[in-house]
């Protein structure tokens, strides 16, 4: 079922699919199959969702499961509780590869996305989001991995410049976004500093994503929006309300990569909260009036 929730003077927000997830997130646009990848973290799904019929493909994964990115092979690559592996969405088979926390068994994956040069970094967080706990790593093609960086309590948001000398970073209870110099040959990261943060009552800095003009867009876990900002001076250029509290993730998609699709969450709200957000949970569309930036598949 598809609503739409118009804003005063702006293009509506429309209710794609009233999925009701528990929590969505890790959105990822397929811009050569045109579909929208996307997970329920603790139901451990792995969803296919595609726009132009409305159809939404799930598959259970058997764990947590925190990102899904395609690869060349038309496979898609999944970090989940226990590490990373390949899911064949035609026969549903599921590979594992490796995982490199196989000695903390208490961690799981969160967020993940694809660098310009389609190494997949994702990042990892200890169950109870205890501080310093995790890490974020860089797997590339060959299949070996990096730690990029260490003492990580909640890994999400991931994106790199137009100019691709650049990374942003979301380490959420940091509630701020962090640049590194980017080495676009080697994946190498350096140089980290804050160039966007969030007040307490804004919420938590979840998902990510940079537009085509090098503007980034942060989701607000509790605060119910979206937000953008420039981070050559660390402004705050918009904020677009959103009708449910935990928003997650965003991506561009579409053919021309000017929707901006948008997961939720509904866990932990209480019956009232949820009879107040009965929308929590599902995955949304606009038209921000810019256009994004296509992410290639692994492997590329």
């Amino acid at each position: 079922m598809n609503a739409r929730f118009r804003m005063t003077g702006r293009t509506p927000i429309e209710l794609v699919l009233d999925c009701k997830a528990t929590l969505g997130e890790g959105v990822c646009w397929d811009a050569g199959r045109q579909l929208l990848y996307w997970v329920d973290i603790p139901e451990g799904t792995v969803h296919v969702f595609d726009p132009a019929t409305g159809e939404n493909r799930s598959r259970a994964v058997g764990q947590p499961v925190g990102a899904a990115v395609p690869t060349k092979s038309g496979k898609l690559l999944v970090a989940m509780h226990h590490g990373f592996a390949l899911l064949d969405t035609g026969t549903e088979e599921l590979k594992p590869l490796l995982d490199p926390e196989e000695d903390k068994p208490d961690n799981r994956f969160n967020d993940g996305k694809c660098d310009p040069a389609g190494r997949f970094w994702a990042g990892t967080m200890q169950l109870k989001a205890e501080r310093g706990a995790g890490a974020l790593y860089r797997l590339d093609a060959d299949l070996t991995v990096h730690m990029m960086v260490e003492g990580v309590s909640v890994s999400n948001g991931l994106a790199w410049s137009p100019e691709l000398d650049r990374m942003y970073y979301i380490d959420s209870p940091r509630r701020e976004v962090t640049v590194f110099d980017y080495d676009h040959e080697s994946g190498d990261i350096t140089n980290p500093r804050a160039v966007v943060r969030l007040s307490p009552d804004e919420g938590h800095p979840d998902g990510m994503t940079i537009d085509e003009t090098g503007m980034l867009w942060v989701a607000h876990y509790g605060g119910g929006c979206l937000s953008r900002w420039d981070p050559a001076n660390g402004e705050r250029i918009d904020t677009i309300p959103m009708p449910v509290r935990r928003v997650t993730d965003c991506v561009f998609g579409g053919r021309d990569l000017d929707i901006l699709y948008v997961s939720t969450a509904r866990n932990k709200l209480t019956e009232d909260e949820l009879e107040q957000q009965p929308a929590a949970g599902g995955l949304f569309a606009l038209k921000p009036g810019v256009r994004g930036i296509a992410a290639p598949p692994f492997g590329a």
